[in-house]
């Protein structure tokens, strides 16, 4: 799609004319439902094939003992609060928020919000939020403005590659502070609430974790001006890989293993930062979490007759990496 775009252009077009005709497209909703929609099948597709083959968990491999019983895997319809707790605060953000995209004219964006846009003075950036003008006629905000005009093949790769890297950077360092801080630690504490780690605790999150996640993968998309039919495609891309990490699976064709030998961070590094909680906070790749310990690594120096130990950096105690997890072990 890079080296020769043509090829799938005529694709593209065709596909986003008639997503520019939908409703249902157009609807200021569509991204959570279509989230949710996305999860559900990655996530039952991935507990399907935990279950039915034992040979592959990172337990089983572990122990050694193959009839190693399941943990305990809820049912949809025990799940329906879960889904709830995520779907009500994201609703709330769209049906009261205009939703603002790179290459829609802030012409365009305050119809949408009920304004108009002769009297307005609106930003079109994301980085200043605008509330719907809530009226009788139009209470809620039900659609959102989209570009006219579809993206090429190229800009939707190198949009979807920089949206994914500039996430598992942003939240490395969201991650890093929900271990180090005392207040956010006892909320991300849930998540490492578990026996076996399996592709259900992708979603097993306190309210608060749930939307810097969602936060961080909005401001990955909007910092870079990406293109509407690019946040469709990288709802997939991107639960593909959070479900993926939390698998609980050695698979021979993950992500870690179809890149390069030391990038990706995969379902094994995380299943040890689940276990120990004192390293591995990069979701996808290693850069970021090699850096860390590369600062964090005794160094030794010679001074006069005496050997010195000392940090590349000063941690002052806060990203001191400790021996024990801030939660009890279940």
């Amino acid at each position: 799609m890079i080296t020769s775009p043509r090829i799938y252009q005529d694709s593209i077009d065709i596909i986003y004319s008639k997503l520019l005709k939908s409703s249902l497209y157009r609807a200021s909703s569509f991204e959570t439902f279509w989230t949710v929609i996305v999860y559900a099948i990655i996530e039952v597709s991935y507990v399907y094939k935990f279950g039915r083959n034992p040979q592959l968990r990172l337990a089983v491999l572990k122990d050694g003992v193959v009839t190693k019983p399941l943990p305990k895997l809820q049912r949809p319809a025990n799940r329906i609060k879960e889904g709830l707790t995520y779907i009500i605060p994201l609703l709330l953000m769209d049906l009261t928020m205009i939703k603002k995209f790179r290459g829609v004219s802030v012409h365009e964006m305050a119809l949408s919000g009920n304004y108009d846009s002769s009297t307005l003075s609106m930003s079109g950036s994301f980085l200043a939020p605008t509330l719907h003008r809530f009226t009788l006629g139009s209470p809620l905000q039900m659609r959102r403005a989209i570009p006219l005009t579809p993206p090429s093949s190229r800009q939707i790769v190198l949009q979807l590659a920089a949206s994914i890297l500039i996430y598992d950077t942003v939240f490395f360092f969201f991650h890093l502070a929900l271990h180090k801080l005392p207040l956010l630690s006892k909320a991300h504490g849930k998540h490492h609430k578990h026996g076996e780690i399996n592709p259900q605790i992708t979603n097993q999150l306190d309210i608060v974790e749930r939307l810097g996640l969602v936060l961080l993968a909005n401001f990955s998309l909007n910092i870079i001006g990406s293109h509407v039919l690019t946040r469709t495609l990288f709802v997939p891309m991107f639960i593909w890989l959070l479900v993926d990490i939390h698998s609980g699976m050695d698979q021979e064709w993950g992500y870690d293993k179809l890149l390069p030998r030391g990038w990706a961070a995969g379902s094994q590094r995380h299943s040890h930062h689940h276990q120990h909680g004192t390293k591995y906070y990069e979701p996808f790749f290693n850069w970021w979490d090699d850096a860390l310990e590369w600062a964090l690594r005794p160094q030794t120096s010679n001074d006069g007759d005496q050997q010195v130990q000392y940090n590349r950096i000063s941690t002052g105690g806060v990203l001191c990496l400790p021996s024990e997890p801030p939660w009890p072990r279940v």
